[in-house]
């Protein structure tokens, strides 16, 4: 059986990492330094990489390689010692990977602490990841916190987490936090695109924007997608069959509609809502495209320099093409657009015409002559 795409090229080494310069960074110049922390805590969205670095991290203090040559202040694994092939084929003892969303009582979490105890049967260092962290219950917490406050010299921590409010302060404040950030469009089309090329197959450039946003900023979620879409064995994909495969709306489908919504065009927008119905596209996924979209409007009206907010979501011909929408409607018609539109996102989902919700809404809002 091949592997899924985003494990077939998971990177490997710190330098293959998109996007999170600002933790490989620090994570490199502790390593180089000789000065790695006894507990991190990575939080962010998911795909962005967290359980990734931390096993980087985790072959970078464990490499054999490197250890050896420690004068030379190296930090990258060499991904071909005893350790970093153990480490990459998931098969060394001394790591040890814990899901928290079905591991997350206090007897895991004990057992934990009864192995700790023990030195690494064949590295430097025991290396924990514990994925999901914020699933632990409030006892689990507590006997975590106590390994966290006296941890042996050969155990290293890694707490990742989605959710970083429902992790108790005791515990990040003994750990080194870092926060992983969405990637931006550019980075993630460029990265399918050498994966494209990697697996011989074309892909139009507006079809990889199309996978981009629909990611969400998740690089793990791009790569699945991209797999799902390659699966069709066609070495040659356009917009139109990621389209038709993800039943989701390109961009210029969301400038038309949203031109239609400034112009007040009643029948038009209505036969448009059925348009894309008939075509075949999911419409909750349409709404949601339709309010991130009218977001970034809102932001950039608010406040031109606000534009590092949105502008890494959109390429330098659909930010002109959103400015300019932006200078023919009102904020205060963004504000009630967008507060609408939440409203059919959750309506639209258990509808018995999926499109009434939007028609509606549109009626509603479009009738408003002011």
């Amino acid at each position: 059986m091949s592997l899924v795409l985003y494990r077939k090229y998971r990177p490997k080494s710190f330098g293959e990492v998109v996007g999170q310069e600002h933790i490989i960074r620090t994570l490199t110049n502790a390593i180089f330094m000789g000065k790695v922390a006894h507990a991190y805590l990575f939080c962010g969205p998911r795909g962005t990489g967290k359980t990734t670095v931390a096993r980087i991290l985790a072959k970078a203090v464990n490499c054999e390689s490197r250890i050896k040559i420690q004068k030379s202040r190296s930090y990258e694994p060499c991904n071909k010692c005893s350790a970093c092939v153990e480490i990459n084929e998931g098969r060394s003892l001394d790591i040890i990977e814990i899901d928290a969303a079905s591991n997350r009582g206090i007897d895991e979490i004990r057992e934990l602490r009864e192995g700790i105890k023990f030195a690494p049967t064949r590295l430097k260092y025991k290396f924990f990841i514990i994925d999901e962290v914020h699933m632990l219950t409030r006892e689990a917490f507590n006997a975590l916190l106590k390994t966290l406050e006296e941890p042996p010299s050969h155990a290293i921590f890694v707490l990742a987490t989605t959710e970083i409010h429902k992790v108790p302060q005791t515990i990040i404040s003994r750990c080194q936090r870092f926060d992983f950030h969405k990637l931006s469009m550019d980075k993630i089309i460029q990265r399918l695109a050498q994966i494209s090329k990697s697996e011989k197959v074309k892909i139009e450039k507006p079809a990889l924007e199309s996978i981009a946003l629909n990611a969400d900023g998740g690089m793990r979620d791009a790569e699945s997608l991209l797999g799902q879409i390659m699966a069709m064995e066609d070495k040659e994909i356009t917009l139109q069959e990621v389209q038709t495969i993800l039943g989701t709306a390109n961009i210029q489908a969301i400038v038309e509609m949203v031109d239609l919504i400034i112009k007040k065009d009643i029948p038009e927008t209505i036969a448009y809502i059925n348009k894309i119905v008939e075509e075949g596209y999911n419409l909750g996924q349409f709404v949601k495209s339709l309010i991130n979209y009218f977001r970034k409007m809102m932001i950039l009206k608010v406040d031109p320099s606000l534009v590092k907010l949105v502008a890494s979501e959109l390429t330098q011909e659909q930010f002109d093409i959103i400015i300019s929408q932006g200078l023919k409607i009102d904020s205060s018609q963004i504000v009630s657009l967008i507060k609408r539109l939440i409203c059919v996102e959750n309506e639209v989902k258990s509808a018995v015409f999926p499109q009434l919700p939007l028609e509606l809404a549109m009626v509603e809002l479009l009738e408003n002559k002011e």
